[in-house]
């Protein structure tokens, strides 16, 4: 993790206004100048951030934002914007009271921005290898994919209030909020779901599943969907599953088994609350009452590499991130809710996540 500290240097130099110190280790920083984005690129107060997460240890992630409405594409706006480079992973993007949340995981960093000017307010750093931050009650909840704990902060000063011990789980993911608890994925050679008190931030139940759950979604039932991808190729190879848990319960409803070798992700919930999406190569939808995984596809993919899907929650359009080589700058393709091609946009590389504004 030889970019934390350069990213400590740069922050502080940036938030006090001083030139930026030179950059050490992996991280390759060359002069970027800054811009100043007229809000909000355009007239329109809603658009799409792409986090394209860039190569492991070559410090390339990026941020890219499009406007639906106008069709305008705006890539590097955090470069751009701060005079320095995202970092090393991009992993994801949370909204939260006016600052946009991102969490770039191989360089432990977690930048809030200004959503509409993309200039950075607020740093968070000492959380290793953070993946994704959730807020409840006036609290911040990290995710990270090599400690044993959930950190738990204070969003307004960003320190620690206390960390949450999950013993043998090593590696939290994915979190949702749902019937007044935290619901957390444990993924990398695990095999539970963690349901979290957040009164007394500690954790109330445990439920195992198929191995390796990553993804999770709520659907407009107040259903908990949980997709575990059944592991690496050096462990015990299991069948793939996607999950329907009733969180009031914790237990599982219904349990869609994949083929092994199947590699589903990607998943998400329609606008209306009530459709299914996941990719598994091809993009498929089901009805979120379904009691069998569909049989055709419903967008099928062309010599592409379906690596991300969003839906935007206002419209119900499809964003699909193509990783085509995971070397050169990436393509995401929008489609409607009907499944009719919208648009086409090059951003960078290994687009892995979406936020809507």
């Amino acid at each position: 993790m030889k970019s934390i500290g350069t990213y400590g240097r740069r922050v502080a130099a940036l938030l006090i206004g001083v030139a930026a110190l030179a950059a050490a280790g992996c991280m390759k920083y060359g002069p970027i100048p800054q811009e100043q984005f007229s809000y909000p690129l355009g007239d329109d107060p809603e658009g799409v951030f792409i986090i394209c997460e860039g190569n492991f240890m070559y410090g390339n992630a990026t941020m890219s934002f499009y406007l639906p409405s106008t069709g305008e594409l705006q890539n590097e706006v955090f470069a751009r914007a701060n005079g320095m480079k995202l970092g090393d992973v991009a992993q994801s993007m949370t909204l939260h009271e006016g600052l946009g949340y991102v969490v770039v995981n191989n360089s432990g960093v977690i930048f809030g921005i200004d959503p509409e000017t993309f200039v950075v307010r607020k740093v968070i750093q000492g959380i290793g290898s953070p993946r994704y931050i959730q807020f409840v009650d006036g609290k911040a909840y990290v995710t990270s994919l090599y400690e044993p704990r959930i950190a738990v902060l204070d969003p307004v000063t960003t320190q620690p209030l206390r960390y949450i011990d999950t013993g043998d789980h090593t590696s939290t993911e994915q979190m949702v909020v749902a019937e007044g608890r935290l619901f957390v994925t444990c993924w990398s050679y695990d095999d539970t779901v963690l349901a979290i008190d957040t009164d007394s931030d500690t954790i109330a139940e445990e439920l195992e599943v198929r191995s390796q759950p990553r993804q999770m979604t709520l659907d407009g039932n107040g259903k908990l969907w949980v997709l575990t991808d059944g592991g690496a190729e050096s462990q015990t190879r299991q069948a793939p599953a996607l999950y329907r848990i009733d969180p009031a319960t914790f237990t599982v409803e219904r349990e869609f088994v994949f083929r092994i070798g199947d590699n589903p992700k990607g998943l998400c919930v329609g606008a209306d609350g009530q459709t299914v999406y996941f990719l598994n190569d091809d993009v498929w939808r089901m009805a979120a009452d379904a009691d069998a995984l569909p049989e055709q596809p419903y967008i099928r993919a062309h010599e592409t590499i379906y690596y991300a899907l969003g839906v935007d929650p206002c419209s119900g359009d499809l964003y699909l991130g193509d990783a085509i080589d995971y070397q050169q700058q990436g393509i995401v393709y929008r489609f409607s809710e009907a499944g009719v091609p919208l648009d086409t946009l090059r951003v960078g590389i290994t687009p892995t996540a979406f936020c809507f504004r």
